[in-house]
């Protein structure tokens, strides 16, 4: 049975993400309004100055660069308020944006670069060493680095984006914004995980990301407002969001980056998640309203450092990027009184698909209502379609689905089904009442405190250590974190010792070769084999169905 949204269909219209942004007519704040927030730096953006920072910035570099419609712009960098304006300056170029983690080592990172075809980096002076590496690898030249954050230096050889903004952008003649077809040309290229050894493009449209912001505007809008009364040591007026999810990944990107400067909301910049850091800026700026995943939300439920700071002015979390237990959520109520809703998504579908309305967010284990303007359904092995109640895998149309995989034409194809549904790979069920529930997944992605880590990548470097014959990688819930780590389950090479000396000696080798998320936490078990099909493929529920009996010595550092 198809399942459709329970919210009013929203306008979606044709226009691209800086005409939506910058042009509109319906604006109800001032161009002073503050909406970016560095609490480190005291710096800040009003709406102006990111519009006209991007203006300058998309100018400087169409004129300065030999860069056609649709290249790729790659930003590798931790959270800066400087971030939204050269994603929007290179959207007035007509260019395709391509986020990455700067936790990426300079072989992912390099495999980004050259499989987007970037024409350049935008990063920042901390992550040069990584950034220089990776742009040689990839045949990038170093006068295609571009700095942020920081002030420009001239010991460096590279131009800070500030440079690139003509000193009579808004006096002389402007030259024309580079128009695109909205629901045709890439506004992001956004690289998520695989189940494969690479990660893979994920090609979403400028109507896609509009899509998106208005779907999520539609279940907050009442509450999360821009004239907000709310007390505030900063000038401006109205709800403000603490914001340490990365920008670089479409939860941050869509949910902070976007939605605030859309809903005139000021955004409190963190580079990084620190608790102590965040605690402090939610008392300090009387923030009240925050994007988390569960290890924030268990920090906060059962942290002490909570204890000396006042969070009273939250009115409400949003908890996404990974399922949430009751026990948790009822346990941060408890403690802080502050309620916390769920959401779900994926990079696939800009992100957001559902969330719990404000007034219902202790439907515990839900994951909300579909938003608008999209249909759903649960289907069978044999992808027919399920009656309400009955789990399967979930499957989503609508306008914020994306345009699929990019120079990936068999993925694209085995995820969206020749009228348009994307296949999640999730497994869940819908009740009578329109509350969408997930309970388990098909994909075999593991999610470390919301980063995704694929199997096969890091099956695929430890069979390449001289110890490893075979390896099965899998993600188990740790409750110290609230989240699943990875596990190697070895079947070492004949002769090899099985102890602790020679696990830490191959979780400290695969350690650096990853980014630090992938890092094999949960240790390695010891196996007599991994169980595979005829065809080769492991069997990884057959695997933990059974690892109690197969398991011959377990370790974990």
């Amino acid at each position: 049975m198809v399942v459709t949204s329970p919210h009013p269909a929203v306008e979606i219209p044709d226009i691209d993400i800086w005409e939506f942004l910058f042009e509109r007519t319906n604006r109800e704040w001032p161009d002073d309004k503050i909406i970016y927030i560095c609490p480190e730096t005291k710096r800040h953006y009003t709406f102006r100055m990111v519009r006209d920072a991007a203006l300058g910035f998309g100018m400087g570099l169409s004129s300065s660069w030999n860069l056609n419609q649709g290249d790729v712009m790659s930003i590798f960098a931790h959270n800066s308020i400087d971030t939204p304006a050269v994603i929007w300056g290179c959207h007035w170029a007509g260019l395709t944006v391509a986020p990455s983690s700067p936790l990426n080592s300079v072989r992912e990172y390099a495999f980004q670069l050259t499989d987007s075809g970037a024409k350049g980096i935008v990063t920042q002076r901390s992550l040069l060493p990584t950034a220089e590496k990776a742009a040689r690898l990839a045949g990038l030249r170093q006068d295609r680095i571009i700095l942020i954050e920081d002030a420009p230096d001239a010991t460096l050889p590279y131009q800070h984006f500030t440079t690139f903004i003509p000193t009579n952008t808004f006096t002389g003649q402007q030259s024309p914004r580079i128009k695109v077809e909205p629901s045709v040309d890439l506004a992001f290229l956004c690289y998520s995980s695989g189940t494969t050894g690479h990660p893979k493009g994920v090609m979403l449209t400028h109507t896609n990301i509009i899509a998106n912001i208005l779907q999520n505007r539609a279940c907050d809008s009442k509450y999360l407002t821009w004239h907000s009364s709310s007390i505030s040591k900063s000038e401006s007026r109205g709800d403000k969001i603490v914001g340490f999810l990365p920008f670089y990944h479409i939860y941050g990107l869509t949910s902070l980056v976007h939605v605030s400067l859309y809903a005139g909301l000021s955004l409190i910049v963190m580079p990084r998640f620190s608790l102590q850091k965040f605690c402090f800026y939610v008392q300090d700026y009387r923030a009240t309203f925050a994007n988390v995943v569960p290890p924030v939300i268990l920090l906060l439920a059962k942290h002490p450092v909570v204890n000396k700071y006042d969070l009273s002015s939250l009115k409400m979390l949003n908890c996404g990027a990974a399922p949430l237990t009751k026990d948790l959520a009822s346990a941060l109520y408890e403690r802080i009184r502050v309620p916390v809703k769920q959401g779900y998504g994926l990079t696939e579908t800009s992100p957001t698909t559902h969330l719990q309305p404000w007034d219902r967010w202790d439907v515990w284990g839900s994951i909300g209502y579909l938003l608008p303007n999209q249909i759903a359904k649960f289907v069978d092995p044999y992808e027919r379609e399920l009656p309400v109640g009955n789990t399967g895998e979930l499957w989503i149309k609508g306008p914020n689905v994306f345009k699929g995989y990019f120079k990936n034409p068999q993925a694209t194809r085995n995820s969206l089904s020749a009228d348009g549904f994307f296949k999640t790979g999730d497994i869940g069920h819908v009740d009578d009442q329109g509350n969408f529930y997930i309970t388990d997944r098909i994909k075999e992605l593991i999610k470390y405190k919301g980063f995704q880590v694929p199997p096969a990548e890091l099956e695929g470097l430890l069979l390449s250590h001289p110890k490893v014959n075979d390896v099965a990688v899998l993600g188990i819930y740790d409750e110290h974190v609230a989240s699943e780590i990875p596990r190697a389950y070895i079947l070492p090479v004949k002769g090899v010792e099985r102890n602790t000396e020679t696990e830490k000696e191959i979780c400290d080798w695969l350690a650096e070769r990853v980014s630090s998320y992938k890092r094999l936490r949960g240790g390695v078990c010891w196996v007599n084999e991994i169980p595979r099909s005829p065809t080769g493929k492991i069997l990884r529920r057959h695997l933990k169905d059974n690892i109690e009996k197969e398991n011959v010595d377990r370790a974990k550092i």
